[in-house]
């Protein structure tokens, strides 16, 4: 007897299957992505003084908190929420009316979102107020990401559909496979515009506008941020793919994942080689061996999926190029950005967004040359200044409504002091960090002080311990 065989239950589960294994894939890798905050953290902290560990780490803890509880209220919605136009989604907020289908690719997105305002604490280190803290964090995490995110992920944003018909030979859409300028641009600009309002730390800068250096307290801190940074990478770039069940999704993971690491490898070793024999510095300086191949892992996201190899190791050499670049006319602005947030994130996504559709395997300008590439490189340019347009007048209205306030920077006082005990009561290292009147130093000590103005008539100083 033969025995009843069911097409369409097997279909049924088959799908099923498929499912499972898509949110199984994205799960994993939003916990990879997840962990990135840990590379932050370490990578933050080892970038500012004893004095300020606490603060910054606790900022980090918090990005993830409140980026979790805005982007479930109401940055999701924005972002993906259904119904939805061109320019914004309005469905979905609190997850109103959305299907339990969708709860991994909203974890997967707030992991994205939690990166985006994580860049722009390292930025604003050391002199940034708790409250505003929490304030443009929500912001940040709540409307500008997901705006974006809409414009350039969701399935109606304007710049994915782009010009054209409809989907086909004649369909120009703009390429950010994984965040160059949806995470990356977003957070870089956020730095950029925060600290430019927020002013530098006290003693950064000489009345002449000459820099002090202003170091931190942990290079094997910053170390290990930088390598559990470069290892999420693979799972934010590989697991953009948002599918591993279709034909085709695991070349393009893989295609992603070795392109990211081709690049970040192309981009830490041109950082090595250029600061050491062309640039003043003439030092194997670890911190910009680190920063140079983030910027180029940062620089391949939006092309990862579809450059060929060497095109990931020109864009990683171009990284380096760009990360030393903006870092240097960062510091020539006299604006204060202890962990380069701006050089490796504005920088690398900048050039990560226009480069993509330049080395494109499908239709890259360098591999194809059309009109059709041209165009493409047009909407991506377009849409890159766009972007750049909409997150530089938020953020100049967000932080300079909390400079108004008064609410934006803590007292010279506090800052002198360190944030963490001033603020926290927490110092990092209790047996090292004590109040300023308990603080004996011999002239003839290593410890740094920088003189500060205070109160009329009253001299502070700010010990760097």
């Amino acid at each position: 007897m033969v025995p009843y065989f069911n097409a369409s239950m097997l279909r049924d589960e088959l799908d099923a299957l498929e499912e499972n294994v898509d949110d199984f894939f994205i799960a994993i890798c939003g916990i990879v992505i997840y962990f990135m905050q840990v590379g932050f953290a370490f990578l933050e902290a080892g970038s500012v003084r004893k004095k300020n560990t606490t603060n910054i780490l606790l900022m980090v803890l918090l990005d993830g908190f409140f980026g979790c509880i805005t982007y479930w209220a109401v940055g999701y919605a924005f972002a993906f929420g259904e119904p939805s136009n061109p320019f914004i989604g309005h469905g979905y907020f609190f997850f109103s009316r959305m299907s339990d289908h969708k709860l991994t690719h909203f974890f997967f997105q707030f992991v994205f979102a939690a990166t985006a305002v994580t860049i722009v604490s390292g930025a604003l280190a050391e002199r940034v107020a708790f409250e505003a803290y929490i304030i443009y964090s929500i912001v940040i995490t709540g409307f500008i990401y997901p705006v974006v995110s809409h414009w350039v992920w969701a399935d109606d944003g304007w710049l994915l559909k782009g010009p054209g018909p409809g989907p086909g030979p004649d369909y120009i859409s703009y390429q950010d496979f994984s965040g160059s300028s949806v995470v990356h641009m977003v957070g870089g600009i956020a730095a950029l515009v925060g600290c430019k309002i927020l002013g530098p730390r006290i003693g950064r800068f000489n009345d002449d506008g000459s820099p002090n250096d202003i170091n931190g307290h942990s290079i094997p801190f910053v170390a290990l941020g930088g390598l559990v940074l470069f290892f999420g990478f693979l799972a934010f770039n590989g697991g953009s793919q948002v599918s591993i069940s279709q034909p085709g999704d695991g070349v393009a993971v893989s295609a992603a994942i070795v392109n990211t690491i081709i690049s970040g490898s192309f981009g830490a070793l041109s950082t090595m080689l250029l600061v050491k024999y062309l640039l003043p510095v003439r030092k194997w300086s670890i911190i910009l061996i680190i920063n140079g191949g983030l910027t180029s892992m940062v620089a391949i996201c939006a092309g990862c999926n579809s450059a060929y190899a060497w095109g990931a190791a020109v864009i990683g050499c171009l990284g380096s190029l760009t990360y030393l670049g903006v870092s240097a006319l960062v510091l020539k602005l006299n604006i204060d950005d202890p962990v380069d947030a701006v050089g490796v994130h504005l920088g690398g996504g900048t050039l990560g967004v226009l480069t993509a559709p330049l080395f494109s395997e499908v239709q890259g300008v360098f591999v194809v040359w059309t009109a059709e590439s041209v165009l493409g490189w047009l909407w991506n340019a377009l849409g890159c200044l766009t972007i750049a347009a909409w997150c530089t007048g938020l953020c100049i209205i967000l932080f300079g409504s909390l400079q108004l306030l008064n609410i934006f920077r803590v007292d010279p006082e506090i800052e002198a002091m360190g944030l963490d005990l001033t603020l926290h009561g927490e110092p990092a290292y209790p047996h090292q960090q004590k109040s300023l009147d308990d603080l004996n130093i011999d002239e003839n000590s290593n410890v740094q002080v920088i003189h500060m103005k205070g109160s009329p008539g009253k001299q502070e100083t700010d010990v760097v311990v």
